[in-house]
């Protein structure tokens, strides 16, 4: 079976450094306080808390930090109120561009995202304007390893229910119906198969190339920009690297 997209392509990947993991723990912070504050402080019955626990271990954020994360978020269920906002627009060349954030200030977050667009030399759009050309799927990252067996790890997934499987290139990567997404990846962990990535993700249907190195500069800065942004949670883009 053939994956839906190319995983380097589905979404602009952060250099892993030190300020990197720093912002990428930021929001997994506040996603961790999202999901205590709308289904508990336990795991076993709470699956959107789950799939952030994922999420941080498959980051390397130390299990401590998660407790303490958790701890912190029960304790201040009154606490900071964090909205869940997207943004669309286009990049250089009509590069479809979508930017999820998870802020307590919407109108910062807006004039920051704005700007990233404009600055990059694109423009935000309305609501919708893009979001028609992706696919919301679930995405299981799986990094290859000599110990596992590929058509083990498949039959493994689409025995769970997973739509699609990718053996390409450096990851195995499993695509599932967002519905389905906790039940796949709580099954190939409960096998013993730990993701490189897991969650809810947008694939693009089309990709849209640039080779005009000014065009490339600014679609560049306009992804930096976003990426420095604390409210950005996820980027997702159709540009074809």
């Amino acid at each position: 079976m053939s994956g839906h997209s190319k995983f380097a392509n589905i979404k602009h990947k952060k250099e892993k450094n030190d300020a990197a993991k720093g912002k990428v723990f930021t929001v997994i912070g506040k996603e961790i306080a999202v999901a205590v504050k709308a289904g508990g402080a336990n795991p076993a019955s709470n699956s959107k808390l789950r799939d952030v626990i994922a999420k941080a271990k498959a980051n390397n954020m130390p299990n401590d930090t998660i407790e303490r994360s958790i701890k912190k978020a029960a304790g201040n269920l009154n606490a900071v109120n964090y909205e869940s906002i997207r943004y669309e627009g286009y990049g250089p060349k009509g590069v479809a561009v979508i930017v999820e954030t998870l802020t307590d200030n919407k109108n910062r977050s807006a004039a920051n995202v704005r700007a990233a667009f404009t600055k990059g030399g694109g423009n935000m759009g309305t609501t919708g304007c893009v979001s028609f050309m992706f696919d919301e799927k679930g995405q299981i990252i799986i990094e290859k390893d000599e110990d596992i067996d590929e058509e083990e790890l498949m039959m493994a997934a689409l025995d769970a229910g997973a739509e699609d499987f990718d053996g390409e290139g450096d990851c195995y990567e499993i695509i599932t119906a967002p519905d389905d997404f906790s039940t796949v990846r709580e099954a190939l962990e409960a096998a013993g198969y730990e993701p490189l990535e897991a969650e809810i993700t947008m694939i693009p249907q089309t990709y849209t190339a640039l080779t005009d190195p000014e065009d490339i500069k600014k679609m560049n800065r306009l992804l930096d920009m976003l990426d420095e942004d604390d409210d950005v949670k996820n980027v997702y883009h159709n540009l074809d690297e």
